[in-house]
């Protein structure tokens, strides 16, 4: 019994280090993003834009069909508030234009405010605010080059490459979702 005991003892002491480390690998990595690294080939139903992940995720009848890094607003925790608070709203909204003139190489207009948006601003005695957009980079900067951090005034911003697809595949009316 005891020889049982001082054995199973030296087991855990053995591999406790060795199992504590694969643990913070594992959560380091995480989450595991396993959708394929396809090109889109048909329209977009919804994009899902997940801010404390950074990641933007397109669907088709429900299924993934491609995941997007991300930059944000330049203070992206939490609910849009007002004009010039730098964050990023939170909630369901649509796509309702398209703007192939953008400073940011391409844009996709989000319905941001909505009346909910306004009315919330105009109970705290500020203006919303608006002109949220899915975006490339500026003009100046190359197609696969992405500026690092969040920069935006409340965007959400992608590499020129990534908008040309995602522009040529999102209609007007597509659901977006961005959540926390």
């Amino acid at each position: 019994m005891i020889g049982t005991l001082v054995h199973a003892w030296l087991t855990a002491a053995f591999l406790a280090p060795a199992g504590l480390a694969g643990y913070a690998v594992w959560h380091h990595f995480e989450p595991w993003d396993l959708t394929p690294p396809r090109e889109l080939t048909a329209n977009v139903d919804r994009i899902v834009i997940d801010k404390g992940l950074r990641t933007m995720a397109v669907y088709r009848d429900g299924e993934i069909q491609k995941r997007y890094g991300i930059a944000l607003g330049f203070a992206p925790e939490g609910d849009k508030l007002q004009e010039g608070d730098g964050r990023t709203p939170e909630g369901i909204y649509r796509i309702d234009r398209r703007n192939a003139q953008s400073s940011f190489h391409l844009s996709l207009g989000i319905d941001y405010p909505r009346a909910e948006d306004r009315a919330e601003a105009a109970a705290n005695g500020v203006s919303p605010g608006g002109d949220i957009f899915i975006h490339g980079q500026p003009n100046r900067v190359q197609d696969n080059m992405m500026i690092p951090g969040d920069w935006t005034a409340g965007c959400v911003a992608l590499t020129n490459a990534e908008i040309q697809e995602l522009f040529r595949y999102t209609p007007i009316g597509t659901e977006v979702e961005i959540r926390p």
